[in-house]
């Protein structure tokens, strides 16, 4: 059974860091992404990465504050984000699939395209 674990979630304030962690139980991915959920809102794409390219893509909103990584058994996905803001507070979802429908920006974007999800990490930033 795929499971993907999402930790590192918290509260900080304005300005500050936190790095997210989804340990996944299988390594046959071939794209992995950060989605987050604000209350009332929908579920949006953070960041994504292509396994096998290492090819990295962000949403503007999150450009030159986040950076995603898979590590070299790519069994864990991070998400380094600093320079937080209130806007970034949200429950954080990891989501993994075995393929995708382009392997551009546009194979990131959808929930849809994405087969397994973790839990969820609640991060809050305070102003």
């Amino acid at each position: 059974q795929v499971r993907l674990v999402e930790s590192g979630g918290g509260s900080v304030q304005a300005g500050g860091s936190l790095r997210l962690s989804c340990a996944a139980s299988t390594i046959n991915f071939n794209k992995m992404s950060w989605f987050r959920q604000a209350p009332g809102k929908q579920r949006e794409w953070v960041a994504g990465i292509y396994i096998a390219t290492e090819d990295t893509y962000y949403a503007d909103s999150v450009k030159g504050r986040f950076t995603i990584s898979a590590d070299d058994r790519r069994r864990t996905l991070n998400l380094q984000m600093d320079t937080l803001k209130p806007d970034d507070t949200a429950m954080y979802y990891c989501a993994a699939a075995p393929g995708s429908r382009s392997w551009d920006l546009k194979g990131m974007l959808e929930v849809h395209d994405y087969k397994y999800w973790g839990q969820g990490t609640q991060v809050t930033v305070s102003s």
